[in-house]
């Protein structure tokens, strides 16, 4: 279906006519070799879909060795080490399967939590730690309050206070040496009681502080016991590094105000040296395979190793990403009956070992909301406000309509540039960064930051310490990624979604402005330092915090709620991507520039190019799903161009009102009697486009309207492509700039409309968004389908069009 090398208008037209008689049995070739050629092989990696497959067995498995005799240990797990510990065994079992993804509505959850509630209170701290953290992940309301209370003044009673081991835990109530073991899961069980409200005192966290911080090995690391009598073990370290965080998070600094008023965010940044020589440890000796320096406690070890990496926010430790190497080696050690079995005494037992190994699993499989970019040298360039983005994470995660467990994560920039390229930006749909100088780039780093929003990513840049330094710096940027000047950054006008995604703000006292690049604005900045406050942010207010600086805080923090809202629409991705989905792959090159199949997009005066990488993205799944030989770089014409008859079909999409003249009208509907295809679709459901676009139908077809393609149509079938009988789309809820913009998923028959001729559609279109969708540009201000089911519709609609 390409045209000769310098055809003439008439040439064309003739040849696109004589294509007619030819097209049933070339097409049908082509539509065949879509659906016949096989998939591309697997990636030797672990793929979203299998640790799904490995989570979903271990639940099963854990469910079957729950009690269910009607004795007094109905709905509980006992472990063959750990028979006289059933508050503790059940605890851990019922955790694990809590953040596999089963609620307090699933029997067994249900059966558990009525065992745990009739038995006696523990006494001894792992238990006592397990059952707090049980009860708080059931997330049951108050129902749990009092006997929470009694638990945590339980645990902070038998701290130990003085002494070399001041601030660990022992086994039990009564003081006695303590071990780093006990100390963790008492940390772990306070730290969820503080998150569900109940209050933990100040000296438990300062006391818990100066014991890891004092009794840190010389190499960084941390042993079971004592400070150097034994080496330290990977265990341990995690275990170390995991409570450092937590306590950072709890004893958050009381000098928040200069004395103007104003917050103090320019000091030198706050460096927990413990724990940078902890990472530093880690980094060096990490392991999947063994617990370094331990021998045994392997599971035990990667359930610490998810924790330490989540809660610092590294992905990699040294040169591992520590996530995948982890869930490929349990994935491999899985049993058939869907258990994992340690090489301790305790995790030899099958419902302890798969409990330890769920819990990494799911856990560590937290979607990754904001990558936290490094760039330039030393921490005092990215680094101003540690705790920032984490602090900002960590209470999206408490929201109502948000996923229960998100992440944020540090990504070097240099690193990306040198290995990993987009596909390392792309991890998260949020690029964060600031500083308080110019930001320097290289013209690589900046290529890579434009390839990360051209494939769906959000940039989010704010200027520390208000500096104008940075803000020079940042709008030299934006020109040094756009040197055409094709798109600018300005303020956010009133209206825009971002002042209402979650809460309302008022756009006059909060200052954002913006790039609007392809369905959305893809790039934000902040001349202000809202980062600063995100980092003062704490589950509870210190000692001396005044009304005035909690207000702020609260402010800032709605900012980067109602910001990160717009960007995700409230559903990031996987952490682990899905490796059939190359179009926001790293590495999706454009390796056929003239295929068979070659399709062109439309110019008009409406926003004609408003999802620049739709249509490519749309020729690549073509390629990569079925194998075939579609042209992925698509010509961009306007109706008049000789060259239109060259295109079986071609592609249209916009977001704003558009006319076509007489002429133009004259020569589209010439193009579509002759055999074409008009595909088109309003990005993210614009009204505007909408309605220009059913005028433009009426106008060219007098009398006729677009009419609802039937959703038994073949076209929705695997006859054609994929199976549509049902898909989903997203819809805002309200539109009022007073109420929070929600959206909600609807999953339903397929809503297409067209133009018929003789059995064949010749206009095919959409009203909900699918060009947006296609660039993974999810939107709370958006009305479309999803990512996965545009994708399909739109191969369908291509492979459709091709068979008629």
């Amino acid at each position: 279906m390409i045209g000769l090398e310098t055809p003439t208008e008439t040439t064309l037209r003739s040849n696109f006519m004589s294509r007619r008689i030819l097209r049933p049995l070339t097409c049908l070739l082509v539509a065949l070799s879509l659906l016949a050629v096989s998939l591309p092989e697997a990636s030797a990696q672990v793929t979203a879909e299998q640790v799904t497959q490995a989570i979903e067995r271990g639940k099963k498995f854990l469910v079957s060795k729950q009690r269910t005799d009607g004795s007094n240990r109905d709905g509980s797990w006992t472990s063959i080490e750990r028979e006289h510990f059933p508050v503790g065994v059940t605890s851990l079992a019922l955790l694990a399967l809590i953040n596999s993804g089963m609620t307090v509505e699933d029997e067994p959850i249900a059966r558990g939590l009525k065992y745990l509630r009739s038995a006696e209170e523990p006494t001894m701290t792992y238990e006592i730690s397990l059952m707090i953290m049980a009860l708080t992940a059931a997330k049951d309301g108050q129902r749990d309050k009092v006997r929470l209370i009694s638990l945590v003044k339980k645990l902070e009673d038998s701290q130990i206070k003085v002494g070399e081991n001041a601030g660990s835990w022992s086994y039990g109530a009564r003081a006695g040496d303590g071990d780093r073991s006990n100390a963790q899961f008492a940390i772990l069980g306070l730290r969820e009681a503080q998150y569900a409200g109940i209050p933990v005192e100040r000296r438990t966290w300062e006391l818990a502080r100066d014991h890891w911080k004092s009794q840190q090995s010389a190499d960084g690391g941390w042993n079971y016991s004592g400070r150097n009598n034994a080496r330290s073990t990977g265990s341990m370290t995690a275990a170390g590094i995991s409570t450092m965080v937590i306590i950072d998070s709890m004893l958050r600094p009381t000098d928040d105000l200069n004395p103007d008023g104003t917050p103090n965010c320019c000091g030198a940044p706050t460096e927990n040296e413990a724990l940078e020589r902890a990472l530093a440890w880690m980094e060096q000796r990490f392991a999947v395979g063994h617990n370094p320096g331990g021998g045994h406690w392997l599971l035990y070890y990667l359930y610490g190793m998810e924790r330490a990496g989540r809660l610092s926010g590294r992905r990699f430790f040294g040169e591992h990403d520590w996530y995948r190497e982890g869930a490929e080696f349990l994935l491999r050690g899985q049993s058939r009956l869907g258990s994992w079995k340690g090489d301790g005494p305790v995790e030899q037992d099958p419902v302890v070992g798969t409990s330890f190994a769920l819990l990494f699993l799911s856990k560590g499989f937290a979607p990754v909301l904001i990558n936290k970019l490094k760039y330039g040298d030393g921490e005092d360039v990215w680094n101003r406000h540690p705790y920032d983005v984490r602090n900002l994470t960590e209470m999206i995660s408490g929201l109502e309509g948000w996923p229960k467990l998100l992440t944020s994560q540090q990504v070097d920039l240099r690193l990306a540039v040198a290995n990993g390229g987009v596909e390392d930006l792309l991890q998260a749909p949020v690029l964060f960064f600031n500083g308080r100088d110019a930001p320097r780039f290289s013209p690589e780093e900046v290529a890579l930051l434009r390839e990360y929003v051209a494939q769906g990513g959000f940039i989010l840049a704010e200027a520390a310490c208000d500096k104008t330094g940075f803000d020079r710096g940042f709008r030299q940027l934006i020109e040094e990624m756009y040197p055409q000047g094709d798109y600018k950054l300005k303020r956010l006008p009133p209206d825009h979604p971002v002042f209402h995604s979650e809460y309302p703000i008022d756009p006059e006292t909060v200052e954002l402005w913006g790039v609007d690049v392809g369905c959305r604005t893809s790039i934000m900045y902040s001349p202000h330092d809202l980062a600063c406050l995100w980092d003062k942010w704490s589950i509870v207010d210190p000692p001396g915090r005044t009304p005035q600086m909690q207000a702020m805080i609260t402010k800032a923090n709605r900012v980067g709620v109602n910001i990160i809202a717009y960007a995700t629409g409230r559903e990031p991705p996987k952490k682990i991507n899905d490796q059939s989905h190359l179009l926001t792959q790293a590495g999706a090159q454009d390796q056929i520039e003239r295929g068979f199949l070659e399709i062109a997009k439309l110019r008009h005066t409406g926003g004609w190019d408003a999802a620049p990488r739709a249509l490519r993205n749309l020729l690549l799944a073509l390629n990569t799903y079925a194998g075939a030989t579609a042209a992925t770089r698509p010509k961009d014409i306007p109706v008049s161009d000789p060259a239109l008859f060259r295109y079986p079909l071609v592609y249209m999409h916009g977001r704003n009102r558009f006319q076509m003249t007489r002429p133009e009208q004259e020569r589209l509907r010439e193009y579509l009697a002759n055999g074409g295809v008009l595909f088109a679709d309003a990005c993210c459901g614009s009204p505007q486009f909408d309605r220009s676009f059913h005028e433009l139908i009426e106008q060219m077809f007098p009398g006729e309207k677009l009419q609802r393609i039937p959703p038994t149509h073949e076209m929705f079938t695997t006859a054609v492509g994929h199976n549509l009988s049902r898909v989903k789309r997203r819809e805002p809820v309200a539109n009022n700039p007073d109420m929070p913009l929600r959206t909600h998923v609807i999953e339903g028959e397929p809503y297409l409309e067209g133009i018929e001729r003789d059995g064949r559609y010749l206009v095919i279109y959409s009203k909900f968004d699918i060009s947006c969708a296609l660039e993974r540009q999810a939107s709370v201000a958006c009305t479309g389908y999803v990512h996965d089911d545009a994708v399909k519709l739109a191969v369908n609609v291509v492979l459709y069009s091709l068979l008629q």
